[in-house]
């Protein structure tokens, strides 16, 4: 068998090949980053009772309301895995535009409670993003609209190794003749047309969707299911 000389000896072929794969998860480790996540809760609570979830916002340096759409998106598909029904971001804030309701009058017990009776659901979750660049940070939590208790909450943290970035108008684009270009790991859309690219706005670029994805998923992990 196939001999290779180490410092500390000798480490045979088929060592060599394992010590191979420990080296590429290494890699992986520090060009991607290790999720690492943690949740609670509420002890005692029946969450089978809790039918409709809405996703009321998506608070933090991400960009605009399309990117906060997008990532409302990742915890409507979470939540739907854990058997509940949630309704989506897009759809809440017109429902709530509808009502003169402002995105600052939930902060408060009695703002969730309005909420709660404009969009008819027991529960609303709100999603935090403190960090939003090369280190990611998200948390999540489900509040009851009857009486403002908190009963679940969990955070996750990633990052993507390279500086976060956007697709601008990539679907418009296309149909209006632009192009979208990937240069020095920035996605950077190119729109044509005028007013069909001005209400495009901004989509995560596919590495950060991904990575975005991932850590969701981290910190849902720890919700209950109904």
């Amino acid at each position: 068998m196939e001999a290779y000389k180490t410092t500390n000896g000798l480490i045979k072929g088929k060592n060599m090949r394992h010590f191979g794969w420990i080296l590429s998860a290494a890699v992986m480790c520090v060009c991607w980053g290790c999720d690492s996540g943690e949740g609670y809760h509420r002890q005692g609570y029946d969450f089978y009772q809790v039918d409709k979830v809405a996703v009321v916002d998506v608070i933090g340096p991400v960009g605009g309301e399309a990117i906060k759409n997008q990532i409302g998106d990742f915890f409507v598909m979470e939540l739907l895995k854990k058997g509940y029904s949630p309704i989506e971001r897009a759809q809440v804030q017109v429902l709530l535009n509808e009502q003169k309701f402002q995105a600052s009058d939930i902060t408060s017990s009695e703002g969730v409670a309005k909420a709660g009776e404009i969009l008819n659901v027991p529960v609303v979750l709100f999603v935090n993003i403190p960090k939003f660049g090369s280190d990611i940070a998200i948390s999540a939590k489900m509040v009851n609209t009857e009486d403002g208790s908190i009963l679940w909450m969990g955070s996750g943290s990633g990052t993507t190794g390279k500086t976060v970035s956007t697709v601008l108008g990539a679907v418009a684009g296309a149909f209006a003749g632009g192009a979208v270009t990937d240069e020095d790991d920035r996605a950077v859309g190119v729109v044509a047309g005028g007013a069909a690219g001005a209400g495009a706005g901004y989509l995560l670029a596919p590495q950060t969707e991904k990575r975005v994805r991932e850590i969701t998923k981290t910190v849902c992990k720890s919700m209950p299911r109904r």
